[in-house]
C-alpha cells in the first residue's frame, strides 16, 4: 500500500531484492560460461532440468565428438559426415537418454557402440543412413525407442535376430525395408512385412549353411578317393617294373647250367 502511495521500500528490503537479482544473474552467468566452456567445440549447449543438452547437428562432424560434458543428456549429431560408432563411443555419458545420429554416413556399428548407455538411452534414431548389417550385440540389452528405417539393410538371420530384441519406433517400422536380401524376392519389401508372412531367414541360412558343409564333405572326400587311386595306380606300376625287371634277370637253372658247362670245357 506504501508502494502504491509513492512511499518508498525499506532500505533493507532494497538490499535484499538487490542481492537476489544480483545472485540470480551471476549464476547464470556462471552458468552459462560453463556450458560454454564444457561444450565441444564446434557445437552449441544448452540445459534441460539441471543437464546438458549439446547440439551438433550439420557440423560437418566425420566422428563422434570426444570432449563430451559428463552430464549430457541429449546429443544431437543429425545431418553430419559420420561413417562409424566405434565401441564405447557413449562409455563417459552416464546420463544421456537422447542420441540423434540421423541423416549421417553411417556404415559400421560396432559390437559394443552403446556399452555404458544401455540402462539410461530411452531414444535412438539411427534413420537415414547407410547401414546393411548390424552385429547381434550392438542393441543388447538397449532399452530405447529405436528408429532404423531408411538404410540399406540387407535381409538375413542377423538382422532378423537384431530386430526381435529391439523396441521399434511404430511410427517408422514400415520405413524399414528389404534393401537387398538371402531371399531375392524379398528385396524393396518392408522387414515387418516380410517376417509376418512366415518367413524364417534363419532357416534359409541354416539350410545354406548345410548346403555349403556338403558341399565341403563332398569335395574332401572326391580328393582323398582320387588319392587313393593315384596311389594304387602309381604302386601298380612300380609292381609292374619291378616284375619285369625280375623276369629280365637270368634264372637259377640258366646259371646252373652256365657253369657246368665252363666246367666240362676246363
Amino acid at each position: 500500500m506504501h508502494f502504491l502511495m509513492g512511499t518508498p521500500l525499506p532500505r533493507n528490503l532494497l538490499v535484499s531484492a538487490f542481492y537476489t537479482v544480483t545472485r540470480g544473474l551471476l549464476f547464470t552467468m556462471l552458468f552459462t560460461s560453463s556450458l560454454a566452456s564444457a561444450c565441444p567445440k564446434g557445437c552449441h549447449c544448452s540445459e534441460r532440468n539441471g543437464l546438458t543438452v549439446v547440439h551438433c547437428a550439420s557440423r560437418n562432424l566425420e566422428s563422434i565428438p570426444q570432449d563430451l560434458p559428463h552430464d549430457t543428456v541429449a546429443l544431437l549429431l543429425s545431418s553430419n559426415h559420420i561413417r562409424k560408432i566405434p565401441n564405447q563411443a557413449f562409455k563417459d555419458l552416464p546420463r544421456l537418454q537422447e542420441l540423434d545420429l540421423s541423416r549421417n554416413r553411417i556404415e559400421t556399428v560396432d559390437a559394443g557402440a552403446f556399452h555404458g548407455v544401455a540402462d539410461s538411452l530411452r531414444v535412438l534414431d539411427l534413420s537415414n543412413n547407410l547401414i546393411e548389417t548390424v552385429p547381434k550385440e550392438a542393441f543388447a540389452r538397449l532399452h530405447a525407442k529405436i528408429r532404423l528405417s531408411n538404410n540399406p539393410w540387407h535381409c538375413e538371420c542377423t538382422l532378423q535376430e537384431v530386430l526381435r530384441e529391439l523396441q521399434l519406433d511404430p511410427e517408422t517400422v514400415n520405413e524399414l525395408s528389404c534393401h537387398t536380401s538371402v531371399l531375392e524376392e524379398h528385396a524393396g519389401k518392408p522387414v515387418i512385412q516380410v517376417l509376418d508372412s512366415g518367413i524364417n531367414f534363419c532357416n534359409f541360412h541354416h539350410k545354406t549353411t548345410d548346403v555349403a558343409m556338403f558341399v565341403t564333405m563332398f569335395g574332401w572326400f572326391t580328393m582323398v578317393i582320387a588319392y587313393v587311386i593315384f596311389y594304387v595306380r602309381h604302386n601298380q606300376e612300380d609292381a609292374r617294373r619291378h616284375l619285369e625287371y625280375l623276369k629280365s634277370l637270368p634264372s637259377s637253372s640258366q646259371i646252373s647250367k652256365d657253369f657246368d658247362t665252363i666246367s666240362t670245357v676246363l
